[in-house]
């Protein structure tokens, strides 16, 4: 019973892979301007220099592996801080980690542009700023799960603020900030997928080196320090990797909610609690949630698009709130 347990575990897996490439190749077939399957895999596979060449090479391939870059990293970083602070709810978002990561990036964008290849690492810093704020806070002899919660509503609230006032000052590039702020893949390009790429590789493998000790720190403090944990010292470690593939996420997609928050409670329904399978499941699932959301947001309103961002926003939180409804959490 057991082994079925498991192996149904892993088709899930196996299915949500073979979605994913399914849909990865949909979506450079659809936009503005239809491509067929064989023009499609001609532009893959070949170098013939054409309009559809560029078309799929130069816009549509970066954008797609970068959504399912972003969407797994932002699901991935939802699992590990739910388990961190042992609440459903929390995403980076809600933690205030998204916000620093977002001021970081404005700054080298507005005022340090020459920096601009390096957005990522102050993206990572920003989120780290963020919660080193958020965790100091909330310590009080221990780290309360609660007050991590609590904490990161004012964080996110107070750097919020920060970011409007520099979108206000800076009235020449107030409208790409805007865009940006909203969630937007865009402007993305191969200079862009190379780094962010590697990034979230290391992200995700450090992500899934922890699946054992999350699965221990969700069964609370007493229970981990009886198994010879350090409560708090895991939670840091833990929190590090969450903050390094959001800060890496938000900085090139800027700020998309709900990835974090829907994803992980949907992979939980299907395949369990079990970070094991919990963490390459939400990977794949978060990617094909964004990568969706992306690809609606480009066909929807033909020739404009829609922000990434205000179409996670648009499904995800109906969506969220059925599931907590109809799953009574």
């Amino acid at each position: 019973m057991k082994n079925n347990n498991i192996r149904k575990k892993y088709i899930y897996i196996g299915i949500s892979i073979i979605a994913l490439i399914l849909l990865s190749l949909t979506s450079m077939k659809i936009g503005s301007i239809d491509i067929t399957l064989r023009e499609l895999l001609i532009g893959i596979f070949t170098n013939n220099g054409s309009e559809t060449w560029e078309i799929i090479r130069d816009l549509r391939m970066p954008r797609v592996i970068s959504a399912i870059l972003v969407g797994a990293s932002l699901a991935v970083s939802g699992v590990l801080l739910q388990a961190v602070i042992r609440n459903p709810l929390a995403e980076p978002s809600i933690t205030g980690i998204s916000s620093g990561a977002s001021l970081f990036s404005i700054l080298i964008m507005v005022f340090l542009p020459s920096l601009n290849p390096y957005r990522y690492l102050f993206g990572f810093l920003g989120g780290i700023l963020a919660c080193i704020i958020v965790y100091s806070l909330a310590f009080k002899n221990t780290l309360s799960p609660i007050r991590i919660v609590l904490s990161g509503i004012a964080v996110n609230a107070m750097l919020g603020g920060f970011i409007s006032i520099m979108t206000i000052f800076n009235g020449n590039n107030a409208s790409s900030v805007q865009m940006w702020l909203t969630g937007s893949l865009v402007a993305v390009t191969w200079k862009d997928v190379i780094p962010l790429l590697i990034y979230t590789t290391i992200g995700l493998v450090c992500a899934l080196i922890l699946c054992k000790t999350c699965n221990v720190i969700v069964l609370g403090d007493k229970t981990s320090k009886g198994l010879g944990f350090n409560a708090d010292k895991t939670r840091i470690i833990i929190s590090l990797v969450a903050v390094f593939l959001a800060g890496i996420s938000t900085s090139i997609a800027g700020i998309i909610s709900f990835v974090g928050l829907v994803v992980p409670h949907i992979c939980r329904i299907i395949i369990g609690s079990d970070h094991k399978y919990l963490i390459p499941f939400s990977c794949t699932l978060g990617a094909i949630l964004l990568l969706i959301a992306d690809t609606l947001g480009r066909i929807v309103a033909k020739p404009y698009e829609i922000p990434v961002g205000i179409v996670m926003a648009i499904l995800g939180a109906p969506f969220f709130l059925y599931l907590l409804r109809k799953s009574n959490v």
